[in-house]
């Protein structure tokens, strides 16, 4: 064999020992991460997002009405069924409300996303910007606390800039909480004006919050979903569009007094007749790892809590299509012909994705804006 030759079989023997379980380690010797098809991997452990940073990902639904921004974070911790849900949504552009949400009962995905399909103009930035999708689900589990915090403290700001007020589409409460020892917190409530018709406010974060001045965090902006939101037309900086059934899509809640989500039971069984009201002990939200589709988690506090072992074990089924515990189609029914650019889609998000804290790589990059609105920019 000639030494080029040589040279190749060995590197190609050694990339493929990497690959492999070569037995336990030697003692003293700290195990590598591995991931989900088993390849070597070790990472550092990211540090905390910065208050800054959360409020970067929260600024496009701070001022989403309670219930819906509930919903939002929910859905945010599985990125890959959102993915697969936006892309259901754009294949049925006719569907909305809760004729919608109706029309996806037998679909595999958790609760929160099913709902989802209720408001198109939500699903459609949340698809095509996963990276946003993915951060926000990760903060969200891992720092519950400072994203409320977060959402809060741009509420504040919204109101002090004139932008954050009762109307036709909604109600604006301001009420002191008292929690334990702490000090007494304002919160600030957003309830739809009747529960039955939700409208999702559109808005530039540098104007409503009265600028944005963190540089090294730009914020998140997605403009009006066009059909939506006719004329594109901003009252008092936000953009209202059409208002949509909601009555059956909405099942959550903020519960700004305890910091974590509140779930009715009965109203999410209108939305998956499957509901397991068991898995959340007092009606408060609890992350369900099945639903996680093998995406890994971003930090070893999370994987330790959620267990990798469930999420491996159901995403290797959600990634060839199919429903683990039913058999059936995984998140592809009623897409029709556009069954299979799902399942591309999902695969080729899936590579990003289940890396952690990378990220998805693509969707939410953009360059600086409003130069004279606080020094900050947004994506």
């Amino acid at each position: 064999m000639n030494p080029r030759a040589l040279t190749t079989a060995c590197c190609a023997l050694l990339v493929l020992a990497g690959c492999e379980s070569a037995g336990p380690p030697a003692a003293g010797t700290a195990t590598p991460a591995l991931s989900r098809e088993g390849a070597v991997q070790v990472q550092k452990e990211p540090a905390p997002y910065q208050a800054e940073e959360i409020e970067a990902l929260v600024a496009p639904i701070a001022l989403y009405p309670d219930p819906l921004l509930a919903q939002v974070l929910m859905a945010s911790t599985y990125p890959l069924e959102v993915a697969l849900a936006a892309r259901w949504s754009k294949a049925h552009p006719n569907l909305k409300g809760d004729d919608a949400v109706k029309a996806v009962q037998n679909e595999s995905w958790d609760v929160s996303v099913k709902s989802l399909v209720a408001f198109p103009q939500i699903l459609a930035p949340m698809g095509d910007k996963l990276d946003w999708t993915q951060k926000l689900g990760d903060a969200f589990l891992a720092q519950q606390k400072d994203v409320f915090n977060a959402v809060q403290r741009l509420r504040v700001r919204a109101q002090q800039a004139g932008h954050l007020k009762s109307g036709a589409q909604q109600t604006v409460t301001v009420d002191t909480v008292t929690s334990g020892e702490a000090a007494p917190q304002t919160i600030v409530r957003i309830e739809p004006a009747d529960p039955a018709v939700i409208y999702v406010p559109v808005y530039d974060p540098a104007i409503v919050y009265g600028g944005w001045g963190y540089a090294g965090y730009p914020y998140y902006y997605w403009p009006p979903y066009g059909p939506y939101y006719p004329g594109d037309a901003f009252l008092g900086g936000i953009a209202w569009g059409i208002g949509l059934a909601g009555a059956i899509a909405i099942f959550g809640d903020c519960d700004w007094n305890n910091g974590g989500v509140h779930v009715e039971h009965h109203k999410a069984r209108n939305i998956d007749r499957n509901f397991d009201a068991s898995k959340f002990e007092g009606g408060r939200w609890q992350h369900d790892a099945r639903h996680r589709q093998g995406v890994a988690y971003r930090d070893n506090a999370t994987r330790e809590r959620y267990g990798r072992s469930m999420a491996d074990a159901g995403g290797r089924n959600g990634f060839r299509g199919r429903d683990a515990a039913g058999g059936r189609d995984n998140g592809f029914q009623g897409v029709d012909s556009g069954g299979r650019a799902v399942q591309r889609d999902a695969n080729r998000g899936s590579a990003s994705l289940r890396s952690g804290a990378g990220g998805f790589g693509g969707g939410a990059r953009g360059g600086g804006f409003g130069g004279g609105r606080g020094g900050g920019g947004r994506r």
